[in-house]
């Protein structure tokens, strides 16, 4: 059953992205009565199409109890890389069940975004966290911040604070995630393809980060 984020839910009718309804009618071909599943405000509903012309009408018929979601909230705070490498990042922490992701301008990444082309770059990460997560049948899209610097993570709240390091005095993660049961949120920083310099990791170990 293919799978839709609405942009609104009025009444019983739910009303979708003008993309996917170009994708209703012209990718899937489907018909009158075929079923689909919207999701809106992180609940999903199991839906009908009961119009394709004029204008493609959908109905909902139930909420679905179904929930796909992860029971902790994980956010990865991630070094920006190279264009292709980053978008298979975005889809694959998607459908891993991620929560929100920052990315991070670090010292060593070769990407470096113009603040002019900022938002229209984060658009189009939006789109792909969006298609991701309605082919992984998830309840919410990731949530997708402005570009921050490391500093900007002090503002971050968690329960657990880690950083993947390959310095030889750091801890297993596996060592570090026997208690993951009394976190409920957990923050991860992962660096870009030259790594996270020490002075970033200095910063990272004064802002809490393991």
């Amino acid at each position: 059953m293919q799978y839709y984020f609405a942009k609104e839910i009025k009444g019983n009718k739910a009303l979708l992205y003008e993309k996917d309804l170009h994708h209703i009618k012209n990718v899937m071909r489907m018909k009158k009565n075929d079923e689909i599943m919207v999701v809106y405000n992180k609940k999903k509903y199991n839906s009908v199409i009961v119009s394709m012309s004029p204008v493609i009408e959908i109905e909902i018929k139930k909420e679905n109890q179904l929930d796909t979601e992860l029971s902790k909230e994980i956010i990865i705070a991630f070094g920006m890389i190279k264009e292709q490498k980053q978008d298979f990042m975005m889809q694959k922490l998607a459908e891993l069940g991620v929560s929100k992701l920052i990315p991070l301008d670090m010292e060593r990444s070769v990407v470096k975004i113009d603040p002019k082309k900022e938002e229209k770059k984060l658009e189009r990460w939006r789109l792909i966290l969006k298609e991701a997560s309605e082919q992984s049948h998830r309840s919410s899209v990731p949530e997708l911040t402005k570009i921050m610097s490391i500093k900007d993570l002090e503002k971050e709240d968690a329960d657990l604070k880690l950083v993947l390091s390959v310095n030889e005095k750091t801890k297993m993660l596996k060592n570090v995630l026997q208690n993951i049961d009394n976190y409920d949120r957990i923050i991860i920083v992962v660096g870009p393809e030259g790594g996270i310099t020490p002075k970033e990791e200095k910063k990272l170990s004064e802002l809490g980060f393991q």
